[in-house]
């Protein structure tokens, strides 16, 4: 037994695994929660902008307004889809 431990006690290194553990499930747990929002959030988002009546110039072509929030929405989703994935990759080796 080393000097952090007594008696009925674990060692301090069982200890720190269990709270690590305890961290990389709530991080992942937050993870998921981010992916989810991220999915509910950004189609309507992108939903409004895209019947926005500065989405499409005069002749129908999309306007910078238009691509700048894709592009924004794209990433967006790319960001939750990798969250997600390490979610759940973490939950299941965690």
């Amino acid at each position: 037994m080393g000097p952090d431990s007594g008696p009925g006690r674990p060692p301090a290194t069982v200890l720190l695994a269990r709270r690590i553990a305890g961290m990389l499930t709530t991080l992942a747990i937050l993870l998921l929660v981010n992916a989810v929002w991220n999915v509910v959030v950004w189609p309507r988002f992108y939903k409004r902008v895209s019947q926005d009546a500065r989405a499409r110039d005069a002749a129908g072509k999309p306007t910078s307004f238009l691509i700048v929030h894709s592009v924004l929405v794209g990433v967006s989703l790319l960001l939750a889809a990798v969250s997600a994935v390490v979610g759940i990759i973490a939950l299941v080796n965690g």
